[in-house]
């Protein structure tokens, strides 16, 4: 098998994790994530249909995941995935871009099994939480501070 069949196979079981992970992406998402033109997203995505996999898609929205099928190795509560979260936007800050390129893949694997509004949950957590390395990160009188937090911004809740 030649070099060049082994990327495409990675890069057609790492399109189906990320497919997994969010409700919707977009060809060109994952034609820059693996840095290949949008035709060969294309293409890759007509393979996984080929091969049985529930894809739909929509003209300027992008593919998703017929609901309900997944290739689950395990299921994590979406608590457990929120302190993933955490651990994330810290690997953001505070490691090289080589071990966060690691966590971001960990992280597509780690989502790609959850239920459609778990990966809602998560997302609205992401694009709310940035870490601040200047600031104190932890309150040592609310240990559970993160977790309150994190619950408060997914939920669109306010906490006094």
């Amino acid at each position: 098998m030649g070099r060049d069949t082994v990327n495409r196979f990675d890069r057609i079981v790492a399109i189906l994790v990320q497919l997994q992970s969010k409700r919707i992406v977009k060809a060109q998402e994952l034609a820059d994530r693996f840095e290949v033109s949008l035709r060969t997203i294309y293409r890759d995505i007509r393979t996984l249909e080929a091969s049985g996999v529930p894809i739909i898609s929509e003209a300027g929205v992008g593919y998703s995941i017929m609901e309900g099928y997944r290739l689950p190795p395990v299921m994590f509560t979406r608590e457990e995935v929120g302190s993933f979260v955490a651990a994330e936007k810290l690997m953001q800050k505070f490691v090289d871009k080589s071990l966060g390129s690691y966590h971001q893949s960990a992280m597509f694997k780690l989502k790609s099994i959850l239920r459609g509004s778990e990966k809602d949950w998560i997302s609205a957590l992401e694009s709310q939480i940035s870490v601040d390395p200047s600031q104190q990160l932890f309150n040592e009188d609310l240990p559970n501070a993160l977790e309150i937090l994190f619950e408060s911004i997914a939920e669109k809740n306010r906490y006094t």
